[in-house]
């Protein structure tokens, strides 16, 4: 099996070719930086261990993201002691098939690059935890864009307006001296909006508007 290695610290660049080269794998392309990695890859690489930092914060991703888009079966493992919820996210977006966090014993990391080969990866559990939390945010923001979307045509200008007011962060007194209205009348003209959303609070509302970046509508 060929391997790729991108490491831009030698010592443990080297230490891995010798540590995988022991255990059967061919490494012809050993590297030191996500453009090189880039630049040499071909179809005759099986796999190829990247890792994130190199020439800058994160090259890795950046260079995974050409390869993959170039060669889609490309089969892109990283190897890096960047572990936080953000980069694991950045980087297995890419469509890389594992992420290994140095330190992994030899066999481990031996182990992993076969089963990704073998497209029979499992990912470490944290990694998964992560990633399938950010799918169920996602979806989440899916729905929730598309039903506000939906109901959006239904808002009077009035109730536009309303909403206005409340990004504006307004209280119910202010809108009301505002719109030349009563009190009462804007706390009905609330209620509405909020069945009309299917939001519960103005400030689930509202927050609803500014996570999905909708504030320039009103």
């Amino acid at each position: 099996m060929n391997l790729m290695i991108a490491e831009d610290n030698e010592i443990l660049r080297s230490e891995l070719k010798l540590e995988l080269e022991e255990r059967g794998f061919s490494v012809p392309i050993s590297v030191g930086s996500g453009e090189e990695a880039a630049r040499l890859y071909s179809d005759s690489i099986d796999a190829v261990l990247m890792d994130i930092e190199m020439e800058e914060a994160m090259s890795g991703v950046k260079a995974a993201e050409r390869i993959i888009s170039e060669h889609p079966d490309a089969v892109v493992i990283y190897i890096t002691s960047h572990d936080s919820d953000n980069v694991i996210i950045s980087a297995m977006a890419t469509g890389a098939r594992d992420f290994i966090v140095k330190g992994s014993s030899s066999d481990d990391i031996a182990s992993k690059i076969n089963d990704a080969v073998m497209g029979r990866t499992q990912l470490d559990s944290r990694v998964n935890t992560i990633l399938m939390g950010e799918y169920r945010r996602l979806r989440h923001s899916e729905k929730s864009l598309l039903y506000f979307i939906q109901h959006l045509s239904t808002l009077t200008p009035a109730e536009k307006e309303l909403v206005s007011c409340l990004l504006a962060g307004m209280k119910v007194k202010e809108i009301a001296e505002h719109r030349f209205v009563e009190s009462a009348t804007v706390k009905s003209q609330i209620r509405t909006l909020l069945s009309k959303t299917g939001c519960s609070r103005t400030k689930e509302l509202i927050s609803l508007i500014n996570n999905l970046g909708l504030r320039e509508l009103f």
